[in-house]
């Protein structure tokens, strides 16, 4: 039996190749090779805990393509021990520990709408889900991107959203918070979008992530539009330590959001959200 298999052994990993995402140069995609065999698959929502060798660990959500490709995470220079990972260069060695945690609910979406909104660095754990979507379009009704960013410099993907934009299987909508020269497209926080947007409420899954805030906006928006809680998913990544339940550093009232989570239905989470100091 491998070793790798203990959940708390970091396996190491080359970093192969890095984007940078955002002007700002904050946010970055790691592009991951194992020294040795291969990693396991990953389900759209999972996490893996990256460990920077002499800094420490942070959960990241996959990004990557959950049908083929490499393994992909994109990370944005937040706290200490992100902003130095922020500062490798390929040929580095990080560990990985993983994948963690529950998936979206993609089964959920058979004949439906589904409907993606993300906010800022909250598309990075979304675009698995467009990936796979794309792949199983025939099986969905419609399939809606509702992206907002803080500026257009803070956009990510930016290359690959305007490739989904040309495709007739998905409807992409942009916002952003504040425009900038040359930004000819909407102005505004995502909620606006999805008071525009064409799905059926009765017969939609979405699937939030991004602020908490946002979320909690979003969530509204959509109940607001007839949907029910019950089909409004959302990926609570927040202080996440161990990955597997153990530290309760990433605890929410009764749940630990790496055990229980990232991903939850709005209802269940929603009244914790409320409480200040949860």
């Amino acid at each position: 039996m491998s070793a790798f298999l203990d959940p708390l052994l970091p396996r190491p990993c080359r970093i192969e190749r890095v984007t940078h995402e955002t002007g700002a140069g904050d946010v970055f995609t790691w592009e991951l090779a194992p020294l040795e065999g291969e990693l396991p698959g990953f389900r759209p929502g999972q996490f893996n805990m990256l460990y920077a060798f002499g800094a420490g660990e942070s959960a990241i959500s996959i990004s990557g393509d959950p049908g083929d490709g490499p393994l992909l995470h994109t990370i944005r220079a937040a706290g200490r021990v992100t902003r130095v990972m922020r500062d490798l260069s390929p040929g580095d060695v990080i560990g990985v520990r993983g994948p963690f945690g529950e998936p979206w609910p993609l089964d959920r979406a058979e004949d439906r709408d589904l409907v993606v909104v993300a906010g800022g660095i909250g598309l990075a754990p979304l675009r698995p889900v467009l990936l796979d979507a794309l792949r199983r379009r025939q099986r969905l009704r419609r399939v809606l991107l509702l992206y907002g960013a803080r500026t257009p410099a803070d956009m990510l993907y930016r290359q690959e959203i305007e490739a989904w934009r040309a495709r007739p299987e998905i409807e992409v909508a942009v916002t952003v918070d504040h425009a900038a020269p040359g930004w000819n497209g909407s102005v505004g926080v995502v909620t606006r979008l999805i008071e525009r947007a064409g799905f059926d409420p009765e017969r939609s899954l979405a699937l939030l992530c991004g602020p908490e805030v946002m979320m909690r906006f979003a969530g509204r928006s959509l109940r607001q539009r007839g949907m029910p809680a019950t089909d409004i998913w959302l990926s609570m990544e927040r202080n996440m330590a161990c990955g597997v339940g153990w530290c309760g550093h990433c605890q929410l009232g009764p749940l630990l959001i790496c055990r229980d989570g990232p991903v939850f239905p709005l209802d269940r989470v929603e009244p914790l959200m409320g409480v200040k100091q949860l």
